[in-house]
């Protein structure tokens, strides 16, 4: 298999280089509160079967990569919810389950293999909390030192993942656009691979390994697939995925991607309808997904209408809601961002065929964010003492 970079934008090709993050002919377009220009794309040039090895559709060998349990998630068959909806061909897959517990950790991976491929020890990266502690912990693996910035508002668990794991880590007195910065001007004064979500294209093409999994799982690709979508980075790896196998003929036609946004943090929902992108201010108890402007955008919003995706949001009350709905029904504890693509689910249903194959994605373990998992619970109020107080 042969691999190289394409321009997302202008198509232009270059050779895969560590220095290399963005089009350079692109990025002198680029405009300020506006997602990242020229993002590019790992192209694969070969043959391969339905029989293949997800690292041989990566542009890094094997030997390269840390010894670290990424991937080869559970995908559940929850009864209890194909009974209540009427879709017996419904599936979550549990990214949860990763070693940091998170999705991410697939980007996360391949970026420390190709850092130590080519002999890069030092990772610097913004995020919300998910990504930090995820490059933190993948780097702990392969020996690597990881700097992190995070909003002062990332979750206190998150944070102190990334500490466990030994990373370099500053709370920024900002969101997370304003870590994004910080982290770009840091790696180019300091040295080191920059991890941050797709301007580094081994992030994009890491989280295409979820779709590859999930064809071999089921041995076809599904009809639906439901992810949450903050930067536009796991919408754009998932479709990367479905893409790479189609043009290697192993399957005939992309699934139909459903995009769910938090009402309180929706750039792409509302650049899919006017066709900009407006930096407003944004909130949602759903903190992985919350960015004011999604650096993914541009290549998120293309791939979604060349290959008919569909996108809707839900409200911070509904994301609480399935959260719990989630858990209560099939014993999966997701966090918000999680459980924001079962609400979009939901929401969507009656528009979806009751046999159709639909995939959950599932992207984060829900004691990640305790303080959010309350709002939908009742603690006791009291301690008892005795049996007969409930009796």
């Amino acid at each position: 298999m042969k691999f190289d970079y394409i321009c997302s934008e202008c198509s232009k090709v270059y050779d895969i280089q560590p220095d290399l993050m963005v089009c350079p002919v692109c990025a002198e377009t680029q405009i300020e509160d506006q997602p990242l220009a020229g993002v590019l794309e790992v192209r694969l040039t070969g043959e391969a079967d339905s029989s293949f090895d997800v690292f041989d559709l990566l542009p890094v060998e094997k030997e390269f990569f840390p010894p670290s349990p990424v991937g080869n998630t559970p995908l559940w068959e929850p009864e209890n919810l194909r009974k209540r909806t009427g879709f017996s061909n419904l599936y979550i897959k549990d990214d949860g389950s990763n070693p940091t517990n998170s999705f991410k950790d697939r980007a996360s991976y391949l970026v420390s293999a190709f850092a130590k491929k080519n002999g890069i020890d030092n990772i610097v990266l913004a995020s919300t909390g998910n990504a930090g502690s995820s490059m933190a912990g993948i780097g702990a693996a392969a020996g690597q030192e990881i700097t992190i910035f995070l909003p002062e508002t990332a979750p206190p668990a998150k944070i102190i993942q990334a500490l466990q794991y030994g990373a370099k880590v500053y709370k920024v007195a900002g969101n997370y656009d304003l870590a994004y910065d910080f982290s770009m001007e840091y790696s180019k004064r300091a040295g080191g691979m920059n991890r941050n979500t797709a301007y580094n294209p081994m992030t994009i093409e890491g989280k295409k390994t979820v779709s590859l999994e999930v064809f071999q799982q089921l041995s076809k690709a599904p009809d639906y697939v439901f992810v949450s979508t903050g930067d536009g980075c796991i919408l754009g790896g998932i479709y990367k995925g479905f893409e790479d196998l189609k043009r290697l003929g192993i399957i005939s036609k992309i699934p139909v991607i459903y995009s769910v946004q938090a009402e309180g943090s929706d750039a792409l929902y509302r650049a899919f309808h006017s066709g900009k992108f407006t930096n407003i201010p944004t909130a949602t108890v759903a903190d992985s997904i919350c960015v004011d402007v999604p650096r993914n955008g541009a290549h998120a919003l293309k791939k979604l209408k060349d290959n008919g995706g569909r996108i809707i949001k839900v409200s911070d009350e509904q994301i609480i809601e399935a959260q719990s709905d989630l858990s209560s029904s099939t014993g999966l504890f997701t966090e918000p961002a999680g459980s924001t693509a079962w609400a979009g689910f939901k929401k969507a249903a009656d528009e979806i065929e009751k046999d159709a194959v639909v995939v959950i994605m599932a992207t984060g373990n829900g004691l990640k964010d305790t303080a959010s998992a309350l709002k939908g619970i009742h603690m006791p109020e009291k301690s008892i003492s005795s049996v007969d107080n409930i009796l």
